[in-house]
């Protein structure tokens, strides 16, 4: 009974322990989450608008031949920009995504051979770690940005995409990532990044520019700003929904733990009642043995 009560005692002090971890690693997920999520909120409005302009530009275009990022090419090579994160204990965010991915290779570009004409070019760790075991084609120079996360550092990935699609290495760029709606909800998309997507006419019109300069030299200068932009708000997005994930999956986990000692602490009492009322038990006959 003894070495009973001792290991219920050990796994107690075990699941307390990882409860104060859990519960520290949620106040740092939450003080992460303030800063991330202000990053998107005051991102968003700015970059979907800018998106959102582009698309009308390039719908009013009668030609592509202006446009090079806009042509539209049979998409014989694919490049896949999944953003996960460096870090897990974030619940299934990461594997949503992983398995997202997975699934558009499958479902959507089965026909062009999963690891040939389909590139992964993964930002994050887990990502380029699922993918490279998978056996994918992965393009393995942009994964660690979540190391130093800068407009900077993100806007050489963007324009990697931009002048590999330019030189026909790709023939069509999609993002795969977590939209941020709230700590405990995210939402997991699949947005075309190249040929930029045109937008879709409402009632039949369509938004009408007055461009100066002319409208080749201000597309040449801010259509890859706006791309980079694109590109920069996605991960911003991720960032903040990895950080949400991670706190919801913490607050999951203390609550559990909290569970489990209440059961473990239950269960210990009645070992303890036990071993009392025992002993009691073998005093009593003992002293009823030397008294009869």
């Amino acid at each position: 009974m003894s070495g009973q009560l001792k290991e219920v005692r050990n796994r107690i002090k075990s699941i307390t322990l990882t409860q104060q971890i859990t519960k520290a690693m949620k106040m740092v997920s939450a003080a992460k989450l303030r800063r991330a999520q202000d990053a998107i909120i005051q991102m968003r409005p700015y970059a979907q608008k800018l998106q959102e302009m582009l698309s009308n530009i390039v719908s009013g275009s009668s030609s592509d031949t202006s446009l090079p990022l806009a042509e539209e090419r049979n998409p014989d090579r694919v490049l896949l920009i999944p953003i996960t994160s460096n870090r897990g204990l974030c619940g299934a965010y990461n594997t949503n995504i992983i398995k997202m991915t997975r699934g558009l290779v499958r479902e959507k570009y089965a026909a062009q051979n999963a690891k040939g004409n389909v590139s992964i070019m993964p930002i994050g760790k887990k990502g380029y770690e699922a993918f490279t075991r998978g056996g994918f084609k992965v393009i393995d120079n942009y994964w660690n940005l979540f190391a130093d996360l800068t407009f900077e550092h993100v806007r050489e990935a963007a324009v990697y995409a931009q002048k590999a699609f330019l030189d026909k290495q790709f023939d069509r760029v999609e993002i795969i990532y977590s939209k941020f709606k709230n700590a405990a909800t995210q939402e997991f998309v699949v947005e075309p990044y190249l040929p930029i997507p045109k937008a879709e006419k409402v009632s039949g019109k369509s938004m009408d520019f007055l461009f100066e300069p002319s409208k080749d030299v201000l597309l040449q200068d801010l259509m890859p700003k706006i791309l980079n932009t694109q590109v920069y708000k996605a991960v911003l997005d991720a960032n903040a929904s990895e950080e949400g994930a991670r706190m919801t999956a913490m607050d999951k986990a203390t609550e559990n733990a909290n569970e489990l000692l209440r059961n473990l602490k239950i269960s210990y009492n009645r070992a303890r009642q036990a071993a009392i009322t025992t002993e009691l038990t073998e005093i009593v006959s003992g002293a009823a043995a030397l008294q009869g």
